[in-house]
């Protein structure tokens, strides 16, 4: 796993770039993207919060492959919850056997759960390092 700082964008078309997301689908079949990366993700790809709300309905919150190498990556069951780090580790599992699955070389993650979450780095990490290899970099906002 690798540590870096930087905007997670400017590695669109040479990674996979993965945003943290909840579980919640409102009334309208899309998935709830109020923040963070998830919510940067759905002004740039409009029909995001559908695909993700599709498969959340359909096959839960975990992580999925939702299309233009980008992954979903489960950080909280609500937006009004904090982070469940427990979560946060079954994402970490579930996201290396997608990108073994997918042949992914290069996954760039942001920090889950910190930020808008509210988790520390510190606390975080320790949950990511057994399953992230060299495949994986956790980026940071610069």
């Amino acid at each position: 796993m690798r540590e870096i700082t930087g905007d997670i964008w400017d590695y669109r078309g040479n990674a996979v770039i993965v945003i943290t997301t909840n579980g919640q689908v409102a009334g309208s079949g899309r998935a709830v993207m109020g923040r963070g990366v998830a919510a940067q993700a759905a002004r740039l790809f409009p029909n995001l919060s559908m695909t993700l709300g599709t498969l959340l309905a359909k096959q839960g919150n975990h992580v999925h492959d939702l299309g233009d190498n980008i992954a979903s990556f489960p950080v909280e069951h609500t937006p009004y919850e904090n982070p469940d780090p427990k979560l946060i580790e079954r994402s970490a599992r579930e996201l290396v056997e997608l990108a073994d699955e997918k042949g992914w070389t290069r996954v760039v993650v942001p920090r889950p759960g910190c930020g808008g979450g509210g988790l520390s780095w510190k606390e975080v990490r320790p949950l990511l390092e057994p399953y992230f290899d060299e495949r994986f970099t956790v980026i940071t906002a610069g």
